[in-house]
């Protein structure tokens, strides 16, 4: 058979991304310019600014894309582009971009479900990965246990009901004065920390429910943070992380692998941003091999928003043959699996 060759473009946030990927599985390229520093300074990310940002460097990173892969534009098969979840004038961008090499080239055009996206990254770090498994997918916009039963047959287990997991450790960053995003710096105070300084709640629902909450966990943060303050104590900012960081990961794991067991399904892929976090990656992987469980996580740049993933995921369309027309608009929230009915 022979090779199929995807243009992947991702745009949903603040990361323009452009990708070559041979076969699902292969990268050729994977240009990221991220947004980070033009946001840092208002603490997340501003959509209008991200929308432009993206409009200015859509074209040079596809540019980019296709000279790392050492590859023309002519010898792409498809194009495949993140239509949702997303910031809809960031979504535009790549969407229109995608639309339009497409209708120059009379090239099929992929439309790619963002988390799906996430979850195809482990294909990539994992060559011989395939369905049926357990995806988690942890970020500043999703906290996700999904049943991936086949490359495009996918069940929501578990969601958050208020804040995603990534949201949260930006604004317990925030407001220890830690600066923007706030995962990683969050995960290096935390190393340095006792995990059971500070008992914080985490949230279990009835009826066996793999739900998250993590809005009653952010508030009890800074409720401990500002009365500390207002005592004139001084923060203890490592301990303050590693207990939060601990509520977050506990929480995760927990419904993760109760969702796995009754599921009968033994390996568990780790996606998404805050799947960089170590304490998160460490205690998935210690505690699923205690029951005979795999867990896998893409390496930390395929965590982040990239188009390599989302390369990954098209292809797997494009041997459906799901291919969208150029009516394809972004859709700013989008449930998984629901581009495949």
């Amino acid at each position: 058979m022979k090779d199929v060759i995807i243009l992947g473009i991702e745009t949903s946030c603040d990361e323009t991304s452009a990708a070559v990927v041979v076969n699902g599985r292969k990268i050729l390229s994977n240009i990221i310019a991220s947004q980070i520093d033009l946001h840092a300074e208002y603490g997340g990310v501003v959509p209008e600014i991200a929308s432009r940002k993206h409009v200015e460097l859509i074209l040079p990173v596809i540019d980019s894309a296709l000279k790392e892969a050492g590859i023309d534009l002519e010898d792409v098969d498809a194009i495949a582009v993140t239509y949702g979840p997303g910031l809809v004038g960031a979504l535009l961008v790549g969407v229109t971009a995608a639309k339009a090499i497409a209708a120059a080239l009379d090239k099929p055009l992929i439309k790619v479900h963002h988390i799906e996206g996430h979850i195809a990254a482990n294909y990539i770090s994992h060559p011989d990965l395939k369905p049926p498994y357990i995806g988690l997918i942890v970020s500043g916009g999703h906290s996700h246990i999904v049943h991936v039963k086949d490359y495009l047959d996918f069940e929501i287990l578990g969601i958050t009901r208020d804040d995603a997991a990534g949201e949260v450790f930006d604004k317990i960053a925030r407001v220890l004065g830690l600066g923007y995003p706030g995962g990683p710096v969050i995960d290096k105070q935390a190393k340095l920390g006792n995990p059971k300084a500070v008992h914080f709640p985490r949230v279990n629902f009835p009826n066996g429910s793999y739900d998250f909450s993590f809005s009653g966990l952010k508030t009890a943060v800074i409720n401990h943070i500002n009365q500390a303050r207002q005592k004139g104590e001084e923060l203890n900012i490592p301990d303050i992380c590693a207990s939060f960081q601990q509520a977050v990961v506990d929480v995760l794991v927990d419904h993760t692998l109760k969702a796995a067991k009754s599921l009968d399904v033994n390996t568990i892929a780790l996606a998404g941003g805050v799947a960089s976090n170590s304490q998160l990656r460490e205690t998935l992987q210690s505690r699923a091999q205690k029951i005979g469980m795999d867990a896998i996580f893409p390496t930390p740049v395929l965590c982040t928003d990239n188009a390599a993933m989302i390369a990954s995921a098209g292809y797997y369309s494009f041997l459906k043959d799901e291919f969208a027309d150029l009516t394809l608009n972004a859709i700013p929230y989008l449930s998984i699996g629901e581009g495949h009915k």
